[in-house]
């Protein structure tokens, strides 16, 4: 008598278990895909570099990355990112890569949107852009970046100037992950010009798309290194940290790194990649302030 009722209480206990398991999970799947991916903050930065020029200090510098349009980020969520980085007054912006999903049917009314969208994102000095691996496939994302005041900064370099003969080198390289170019190959002038210049650039900014290719070249060159893809993880656990790592972001895929002289951040993006889920990760812009001191 004793163990049939000590079996009905084990039973009971774990008919309880399992049904408050199944509630915590079916809440979680619905948090993390209504309201994780849900929103948008800014995370800001100081980054010091002792040597920065008084003419650089303080610039602002917005960097958005991993949109993934019309998978969780339509019209209006665009409309209310570009009012949020608009908020910021930044003077420059650098968007790195995908900002297309890879499974978009991209219409003749969605590059209107997105080029919209990137053109009403406001800059004092300017606004770049590189592709990702989605973007790839998008023969339309140069039309778009384009119509949207956007600098095409694919495996090329720009010099920014404020207001003396001081100089800040801002380069770019596309996806690693498609193409026949190496990173090396698509840095190779950026390189040439710093080696042979004789006003070397008083700080240098790569933009790079996935992080990890940085151990295939002298990224000690920069001191600044802008990237996306890894969205921090997507989903992430406490202690425990990113679960889900895509290819060439599975060594750097955290905020931030300093690797030797090198700061490197890593944004965690806006939209969501492969699953339609964000946990412990909301959407979000980096915005940086560079200082001397």
């Amino acid at each position: 008598m004793e163990k049939d009722i000590k079996k009905k209480f084990i039973f009971k206990k774990g008919i309880v278990f399992f049904i408050l398991f199944t509630i915590f999970i079916c809440l979680t799947l619905f948090y993390s895909r209504y309201i994780g991916t849900s929103g948008i903050f800014v995370k800001e930065y100081k980054v010091t570099y002792s040597e920065l020029s008084n003419d650089f200090y303080g610039l602002k510098i917005a960097h958005i990355t991993d949109i993934h349009y019309k998978r969780t980020i339509f019209k209006e969520e665009l409309e209310n990112i570009a009012e949020l980085l608009n908020l910021t007054k930044p003077d420059i912006v650098v968007l790195t890569g995908d900002l297309i999903d890879k499974d978009t049917i991209l219409t003749d009314s969605d590059i209107t949107i997105l080029s919209n969208f990137l053109n009403s994102i406001d800059a004092s000095i300017g606004k770049y852009a590189i592709k990702g691996n989605h973007d790839y496939k998008f023969n339309n994302w140069d039309i778009i970046i384009e119509n949207g005041g956007f600098k095409n900064l694919n495996d090329t370099y720009e010099l920014i100037y404020t207001n003396s003969n001081e100089s800040i080198l801002l380069a770019g390289v596309s996806t690693n992950l498609y193409g026949k170019k190496n990173i090396k190959e698509k840095l190779k002038s950026t390189y040439e010009y710093l080696s042979t210049t004789e006003k070397k650039p008083n700080y240098n900014i790569l933009l790079l798309h996935e992080p990890d290719f940085i151990n295939d070249i002298d990224y000690t060159t920069f001191n600044l290194i802008l990237a996306g893809h890894s969205h921090n993880g997507q989903i992430r656990l406490p202690i425990i940290g990113a679960i889900i790592k895509p290819t060439a972001a599975e060594k750097y895929y955290d905020e931030y790194y300093k690797i030797k002289t090198t700061d490197l951040y890593i944004s965690s993006g806006i939209g969501v990649s492969q699953i339609n889920f964000r946990l412990f990760n909301k959407p979000s812009f980096n915005l940086y302030r560079l200082t001397n001191s």
